[in-house]
């Protein structure tokens, strides 16, 4: 019986291939677009999850109070004494990890004489830890030993990285590398690393994206992290990680760390520290992790909400052309019912037509997975496979969608097509107005168009909030200027100022500054408690620090309200505030600051305030404006801010790199514009709306793939109507619009319930931002128009197709 189902459903679709191809084509795409992101959305919830300890692992975070705000934030930094007071005030845990990652440096491999043969770059993945760390992760080992970074200088390579390097991982061990550490401001000097272990390769799916493992206690690590009794200093990248007992209570322990952060710690603040558990980790935005990718729980949310909905316009699909078909379906039901066919037998023919199309649609969508996934890849910068072997969630998947599908889109037209009359059938008194369900084939247009036009409404948000964090004026010069990293030493001290001279020479170089940080970063500032005046006690706020020289201001154009700029010195002697300083301390007239003493880090920086500047975005536009200082002091410059001229720009940066060969010769040369660093930190946002464009375009697609289908089918259904109006002197525009005026009226309707769901929804999404747009009219009503204009360009053809045929051809048979 089932085989005889199977047959005459094919032939079923065989005999209407137009309709078989739109409902194909409709379910694959929209079964295509969950593919992909069940893919995604498998792959973001995996990070670190392979490691067999994962439920005792814990980070821990500095929990930050803000007494003007009465806030509370958190970062992954932690004081510098925090790893060896875990060790000793909580000998319950089993293991204490302290972790840096440094940034920006430089790899050198001499041969036997000490000259450099090779030198390399690595911006990330350089990471100093010890024994402990692979005691609590678990990143296998090809060869060598894990032990082997309890003593200094000693440094695991990755597969990848010794083969970089060396050319065969295999002869890596027992070589020699000099590291030149960079992105912090530690004065020290090269590090001889010598080879003593090479780490399988990482997988993506981790936030340690490793490359170098330096064994902690080389170079500054140890003779300034590892030793430093500062509670109060720490920097965004020395992190620390735990494993505790098994059963232990994270609550419990909290309070114990809390107590403790109050015995050691005598900040104003009251800053304490808890742990998180290392299944959170991948989705903290706000204390971010080692690989600066993050995901929110909320956004994985939302792009399971698209997924499902963009699958419920397929289905809706699917039943109004089914529901609609059902008239030319009504003779061949009579003709069953006569010859005994039962409701149930019926329902079962028309749910594995339906499997059938789904099935195709299935195989379809792989395909289209498949070709879609690399340029996901490239978009998101992930790395997404589409490989069944490999991964059985994805059959698991597959079929569940089939299943779930199947009964969604073939349940209702079942049960409208197995409830025919026989007798009105095989009469033909059938027809599309008798046919039950035309009230929800409307219903079902207007849902289509409520998702895609909440869709477009969002996109069109998204990228307005986009341009305007491009377009909104930061408060300095940030066009044309390309930053340097550079690693801080006596070597590169020295020639400083030989180095600005000789930059200067350059036709097209405007200007040259040195600085600890750009003016804007996003989270590697340093932040200081500060005590003002003299004052007994600190200020219950943090400011940002920068270091930079007397150059600094005029090549940023940052514009001084009060005072004057800092005079050149090689040492602290002056600071530059900012008008959020001021805020913050209560003072309202800028001259009263100046010639006052500000002091940090403990009183080890004493000066006095000699200029006031205007508030400018010192971070990314999700925060607001924080307090600022800026003094010089040349130790602790690790980058150079190079202003060009706009024209002839690549000749003026090649002329920059060879005075950079010629007085660092073992500096490898690397720059980035500070608009595309800017740019930079809005990368997930500028995906989102990437994905989100793509997102809305194939829910409208979608929407107007069914429109089109019942256009085609009305225009069938009323072919002799058309005749007789076109007869009685109806026109070709007048039959449009009949034609189009019942669709149109449906998007309107969708346009007006989706248009308060995605204001709200936006409203809510913008509030992560210290600085975002107000949602225009003219945005919704955008939206609106497009999906009006697609429509209406999609019924219109179909109409203008049925008012030019010639009504002597349908009326022939009256």
């Amino acid at each position: 019986m089932f085989k005889n189902y199977f047959k005459i459903a094919r032939r079923n679709l065989a005999r209407n291939k137009s309709y078989a191809a739109i409902n194909i084509a409709g379910l694959a795409v929209g079964i295509a677009v969950c593919m992909v992101i069940f893919i995604i959305i498998q792959y973001q919830t995996s990070f670190d999850d392979f490691h067999a300890k994962k439920d005792r692992i814990y980070r821990v975070l500095t929990e930050y109070h803000h007494a003007e705000s009465a806030n509370i934030s958190y970062g992954k930094d932690v004081p510098f004494p925090m790893p060896l007071g875990l060790k000793t005030g909580f000998p319950q845990v089993e293991e204490v990890a302290p972790v840096f990652a440094s940034h920006d440096d430089q790899l050198i491999l001499p041969d036997n004489n000490g000259t450099p043969v090779k030198e390399f770059k690595e911006q990330q993945g350089v990471f100093f830890a010890g024994p402990s760390f692979f005691k609590i992760f678990d990143f296998p080992l090809l060869a060598g030993s894990y032990a082997s970074l309890k003593d200094p200088n000693n440094v695991l390579l990755t597969k990848e990285i010794a083969e970089k390097y060396f050319g065969d991982w295999k002869t890596a061990i027992g070589k020699t590398i000099k590291l030149q550490a960079g992105g912090y401001i530690f004065e020290h000097g090269t590090d001889i690393l010598k080879v003593s272990g090479i780490l399988a390769t990482i997988p993506a799916n981790t936030d340690f994206q490793l490359k170098l493992v330096v064994a902690f206690g080389t170079g500054f690590t140890g003779s300034y992290l590892a030793k430093s009794t500062d509670w109060d200093g720490t920097v965004a990248d020395f992190g620390c990680y735990i494993l505790l007992p098994p059963n232990t209570s994270v609550d419990n322990f909290n309070q114990q760390l809390r107590a403790y952060a109050r015995k050691v710690e005598s900040n104003v603040n009251k800053d304490s520290h808890i742990i998180q558990p290392l299944n959170a980790v991948h989705y903290d935005a706000e204390a971010g992790n080692y690989s600066s990718k993050t995901i929110s729980h909320q956004l994985l949310n939302v792009l399971w909400l698209i997924a499902a909905f963009i699958l419920l316009i397929a289905c809706v699909n699917f039943i109004n052309l089914s529901t609609a078909q059902a008239v030319n379906r009504a003779k061949e039901v009579g003709v069953r019912k006569v010859l005994g066919s039962s409701k149930s037998q019926l329902q079962i023919q028309f749910i594995i037509e339906t499997f059938l199309i789904v099935t195709s649609a299935v195989i379809f969508a792989s395909f289209v997975t498949l070709l879609a996934l690399p340029y996901v890849n490239q978009l998101l910068e992930l790395s997404l496979s589409f490989n069944v072997l490999s991964n059985p969630a994805i059959i698991l998947f597959l079929f569940t969608v089939a299943i779930v599908v199947t009964a969604l889109a073939g349940f209702y037209p079942s049960v409208v097509l197995s409830r025919f009359n026989p007798v009105n059938a095989l009469q033909r008194k059938v027809t599309a107005s008798t046919v039950k369900g035309i009230s929800l084939r409307r219903g079902l247009v207007v849902f289509q168009f409520i998702i895609a036009q909440a869709l477009i409404i969002g996109t069109l948000i998204i990228v307005q909030q986009m341009n305007y964090f491009m377009d909104q004026p930061l408060g300095f010069d940030k066009d044309a200027i390309i930053n340097v990293p550079l690693r801080v030493d006596s070597v590169r001290i020295s020639k400083m100022r030989y180095l600005r001279n000789e930059l200067l020479t350059v036709n097209g170089v405007q200007a040259v500054s040195f600085s600890s940080n750009t003016p804007v970063e996003n989270g590697s500032d340093m932040w200081s408690a500060l005590r003002f005046n003299h004052a007994i006690k600190e200020t219950d706020f943090k400011a940002i620090t920068k270091f930079a020289d007397n150059e600094y201001v005029p090549a940023y154009k940052l514009p001084l309200i009060a005072g004057r700029n800092l005079q050149p010195s090689d040492m602290t002697r002056e600071f530059l505030v900012n008008e959020a300083l001021l805020k913050s301390l209560g003072i309202k007239n800028p001259e009263d600051i100046l010639n006052k003493e500000l002091s940090i880090w403990g009183d080890e920086i004493k000066c006095t305030v000699v200029g006031v500047l205007k508030d400018f975005n010192d971070r990314s536009f999700r925060h607001d404006l924080a307090p600022l200082l800026i003094t010089t002091d040349n130790a602790m410059y690790n980058q150079v801010g190079i202003k060009l001229a706009t024209t002839n720009l690549p000749s003026t940066i090649q002329s920059v790199k060879k005075i950079f060969d010629q007085t660092l010769p073992d500096f490898v040369f690397e720059y980035k514009f500070l608009d595309e660093k800017i740019a930079s930190f809005y990368k997930q946002e500028n995906q989102l709306a990437a994905l989100y464009k793509i997102f809305a375009a194939i829910a409208i697609f979608l929407s107007c793939l069914g429109l089109y289908g019942l256009a085609s089918f009305m225009a069938v259904q009323r072919i002799k109507e058309v005749g007789i109006r076109k007869v009685l002197g109806a026109t070709t525009g007048s039959i449009v619009c009949l034609f189009s005026k019942e669709f149109i009226i449906l998007v309107v309707i969708a346009f007006v319930i989706a248009t308060p769901i995605a204001w709200y929804y936006m409203h809510q999404w913008l509030q992560a931002y210290a600085f975002r747009i107000n949602i225009s009219w003219w945005l919704l009503t955008a939206g609106g128009l497009v999906a009006i204009i697609i429509a209406l360009a999609t019924i219109s053809f179909q109409a203008i197709k049925a008012a030019i045929a010639n009504p002597v051809r349908s009326l022939r048979s009256e």
